[in-house]
């Protein structure tokens, strides 16, 4: 009786430390990146990457209109209280020579800098959390992020899901494309310019790579 006992509350045991771990893995940055931009696909927005003047920090565009950049942007501020606005300014501000210049520019502009990829891309890259570009899917993880270059040469941005494709062989991608935010198979629709893991609340991720079959 007693071994049977003892027995029972070690597998008891076992199965909350289970639970306490799923959960806490459930509610880590990345899930938490990735609920809030799945809830963006539940908005009606928009295409509109238009110049507005916006508030600094933490300003924003109507809530019905934005680009893809908008969507990273809003995922992170909702889901992780990160601002990629106030984050991509100041860097701009001490570092603006390191950053693109095709918009004819002269100095850091708090109200655009942000919404364009090129520029969150030097960021991520600068800040150390650029990944290498992987055919591998597997090597792209929930919470991730990764541009494309699509046709028309147009820059493109979205996060990885931790949902699956109907083949279970690739993760989902959140994003918008131009028909306002959604969670679809797009991860090797085009030509793969970035992959990022920027999640301030864990470690820098170490860049360690699966094989590309």
């Amino acid at each position: 009786m007693i071994g049977a006992y003892r027995v029972n509350r070690l597998f008891w045991g076992f199965c909350i430390w289970v639970s306490v771990c799923v959960n806490l893995q459930a509610f880590g940055p990345a899930e938490q990146l990735v609920e809030a931009a799945r809830a963006r696909t539940q908005q009606s927005v928009i295409y509109d990457g238009a110049y507005q003047v916006l508030a600094y920090p933490m300003g924003d565009v109507a809530a019905d209109r934005g680009v893809c950049t908008d969507l990273v942007i809003r995922a992170y501020r909702a889901g992780l209280g990160v601002d990629l606005q106030q984050h991509v300014h100041e860097d701009m501000t001490r570092f603006f020579d390191q950053y693109p210049k095709r918009w004819g520019l002269t100095k850091a502009d708090s109200n655009i800098d942000h919404r364009r990829v090129p520029n969150l891309q030097t960021y991520f890259n600068r800040q150390g959390y650029s990944l290498a570009v992987s055919n591998s899917p597997q090597n792209y993880r929930a919470g991730d992020l990764v541009s494309w270059n699509l046709p028309g040469n147009l820059p493109h941005i979205g996060i990885v899901s931790n949902r699956r494709s109907r083949d279970a062989q690739r993760p989902l991608i959140i994003h918008n494309i131009g028909a306002g935010p959604e969670e679809e198979d797009a991860l090797f629709m085009a030509n793969i310019t970035g992959h990022y893991r920027f999640l301030p609340q864990a470690q820098r991720p170490a860049d360690v790579q699966v094989a590309d079959e």
